[in-house]
């Protein structure tokens, strides 16, 4: 069971079972619990072999046993997400933590992923369970309707659920150069129906500032 304790410590209550978290992450714990180092972001040879090609790399531990293990990584902003047999799509460095049955990948983004600064890869978390993301700052979940597409920073993104598309589009135009625009090169269009997590804080992008 995840739960938090304020908004940047994440709880987890073990009973037997197991979650994967963000090595070194664990800030105290009670009980009979035991950490193992996993290879590959918690998918074995094969994820290590892929994420080393994708330069998607995370490192991740299994923690095991019967207590209760609190977590937290540099002060930041924890959001749970329940996955009810779908897929998250999330950036590996906003990834604390997630129940031991859900499945760990990676998937090319394409320019999103190299105008955001996080690389043309990304982590995707699939199946039924719960997942820990942090955020620089509180995290607002943003909803997409195929009537209402949404735009988005690509250095304020983290994550996304549901039945998306990405593009990402130039924010350069005439009202940008006498400086009445965004302020942003690029955005990202999401379109369809989800969930789109941004943080109030923005990573360094290739794009830069206008």
């Amino acid at each position: 069971m995840f739960r938090l304790q304020g908004s940047r410590t994440l709880a987890v209550d073990l009973a037997g079972d197991a979650v994967k978290a963000k090595n070194g992450s664990m800030v105290a714990y009670d009980g009979r619990v035991t950490f193992k180092k996993m290879t590959g972001g918690g998918d074995g040879l094969r994820g290590m072999v892929t994420r080393r090609l994708t330069g998607e790399q995370m490192s991740v531990m299994e923690v095991t046993g019967q207590g209760t293990c609190y977590f937290a990584d540099r002060a930041s902003e924890i959001n749970l997400v329940p996955l009810h047999g779908d897929k998250l799509y999330v950036e590996a460095s906003n990834l604390l933590c997630t129940d031991a049955g859900l499945r760990t990948g990676t998937t090319f983004t394409g320019l999103r992923g190299g105008a955001s600064g996080n690389g043309l890869f990304t982590t995707t978390v699939e199946g039924t369970g719960q997942v820990a993301i942090m955020s620089d700052g509180p995290a607002v979940a943003l909803r997409v309707s195929a009537q209402y597409p949404l735009f988005v920073d690509p250095g304020a993104y983290i994550a996304h659920q549901g039945n998306l598309q990405q593009h990402l589009q130039s924010g350069v135009n005439f009202r940008t150069l006498i400086g009445e625009g965004s302020g942003e090169s690029f955005q990202i269009r999401f379109e369809g129906e989800g969930v789109v997590y941004v943080q109030p804080s923005e990573r360094n992008t290739l794009g830069g500032d206008v």
